[in-house]
């Protein structure tokens, strides 16, 4: 990935560091039946990449990881074109990537994970939080959230909590 015309550097080493990840938790040969376990397990192996990028850089990119056909968890990649990706176009490309997967029978299920601030269902509060969109294809879709904050580099982590997802990739099939 070095050298590439088409991503900066900082997404070039978060991908990398992506695919070093990934490829600990593909090879542990997890195969679950339920689409509630299947996005569990994508869930397991994109929180912690997204945790390790707040703590060492404050921020991270967003990005996607699926279940294949063959059960495997895979790093997706997105090929925008431009220097400095905005956060926005990353979303939208993976969306775009994760459905034309989804319809062409590639992948089971799709994990998007991004940056959120929303208000807590409990207390109503603005906060921070690490967002995982999960989408089956079984028709399961939900978005869990994890509030965090960042003081001094000290990763804070709060209370995990769920809504119903959009269940916007595999609708298209």
């Amino acid at each position: 990935m070095t050298g590439s015309p088409y991503l900066p550097r900082p997404l070039q080493r978060f991908l990398c560091l992506l695919l070093a990840a990934l490829s600990c938790t593909a090879t542990q040969g997890q195969f679950v039946r339920d689409a509630q376990s299947e996005c569990e397990q994508l869930m397991n192996s994109a929180l912690p990449l997204a945790k390790q990028m707040l703590r060492e850089h404050g921020e991270f990119f967003p990005f996607g990881v699926a279940l294949n056909a063959k059960g495997q968890v895979v790093a997706v990649a997105t090929g925008l074109e431009h220097e400095q990706p905005t956060s926005e176009d990353l979303i939208r490309q993976l969306k775009q990537i994760f459905r034309a997967q989804a319809t062409a029978g590639e992948y089971r299920a799709t994990a998007l994970t991004f940056d959120a601030r929303l208000r807590t269902p409990a207390k109503g509060m603005m906060v921070d939080a690490i967002a995982v969109a999960l989408d089956h294809r079984d028709n399961y879709s939900v978005v869990v959230f994890l509030p965090y904050r960042l003081e001094r580099e000290k990763l804070t982590l709060g209370d995990m909590f769920a809504q119903e997802g959009a269940g916007e990739v595999f609708r298209h099939r």
